[in-house]
């Protein structure tokens, strides 16, 4: 049966018509706002009212990013979106006229579900999946089933304390692994590295524009694969920091996958490579077990929409 999958960003959303073999067959996009909830509820009524014109649809799978309940209807928390025990599930209903099943996820764990189903996971039970992004998402797929938790917030991850009393996150704790192992740490750490040394942090500096506040990772991602020593210092520290934490969740759950997605993934072996070293030295009784590979993502930018799509059916 033909599923909908939308994946809500901060200020727009992108949707598709996916059948049962992840394939997406028709897609559109809505400008949103994200201070404005009842704008993204209407966005979605929107492009289902658009997609289901040319396509029979039985479900509606919509990827949230923030904290889902058990029940998959309400968004508990979200980071950048005006969301607090919001019944998305229940006021996208209220606005359709066709009585379709709609399921909401949390949108790392419909990215983490795609590449499972149809990605880089296809061939494994167990699988840890990592959105590398603005912050740091993570999925867990353990038996072949998605591990949501008592209360539906499992497999945040990017929340685990690795560092007592360090940088500040906007969870309201100090020192959560996304605070070292995402997009946003590396333009921290790139932007402190240029003030430090301004002779070492030409290269960058020159890419931003002159103004170190306006670096992008995109930007240090480029400098590394031009050969820039700091640009790739920074990016193998960022693979260290992922594969340290991924070694943690090791020890609790065993995967046989790492699965890295998000925009840094662009930078592959420059990232993969510290990364898989990382993972290996910090791994208890290595040389006694097997070891998890640690892979690049293949669905892109597409994958919250076909996971959700999917776990929509299910």
């Amino acid at each position: 049966m033909h599923a909908i999958g939308v994946d809500i960003g901060g200020t727009k959303i992108a949707a598709g018509v996916v059948d049962e073999d992840g394939t997406i067959l028709a897609q559109t996009r809505r400008a949103t706002e994200p201070d404005d909830a009842a704008s993204i509820d209407r966005a979605v009524a929107d492009v289902y009212a658009e997609l289901s014109q040319s396509y029979e649809v039985q479900a509606i799978g919509v990827a949230a990013a923030g904290f889902v309940n058990s029940e998959r209807s309400t968004v508990l928390f979200a980071p950048n979106i005006a969301w607090r025990d919001y019944p998305l599930r229940d006021r996208v209903r209220a606005l359709l006229d066709d009585d379709v099943r709609i399921v909401v996820e949390n949108d790392a764990n419909a990215a983490g579900w795609a590449e499972f189903r149809f990605g880089a996971g296809r061939a494994v039970d167990d699988m840890l999946m990592l959105t590398v992004g603005t912050g740091l998402g993570g999925a867990l797929i353990v038996g072949g089933k998605l591990v949501r938790g008592a209360w539906g917030v499992a497999a945040e991850v990017g929340h685990m304390r690795v560092v007592p009393g360090g940088h500040y996150c906007g969870c309201g704790h100090e020192g959560c692994w996304e605070q070292y192992a995402s997009g946003s740490a590396l333009v921290r750490d790139a932007q402190a590295a240029i003030v430090v040394d301004a002779e070492r942090g030409a290269t960058l500096l020159a890419l931003a524009g002159g103004d170190a506040q306006d670096l992008t990772g995109p930007q240090v991602t480029q400098a590394a694969q031009d050969g820039d020593p700091l640009a790739v210092d920074l990016l193998a520290q960022l693979g260290r920091w992922i594969g340290e934490g991924a070694a943690s969740v090791a020890a609790l759950l065993d995967p046989a996958l790492v699965v890295i997605g998000g925009g840094v993934g662009a930078a592959g072996d420059l990232l993969l490579d510290p990364a898989r070293h990382a993972f290996a030295d910090q791994l208890s009784a290595r040389g006694h077990r097997p070891e998890a590979k640690i892979m690049l993502a293949s669905m892109g930018n597409e994958a919250g929409i076909v996971g959700a799509a999917d776990l929509a059916r299910i």
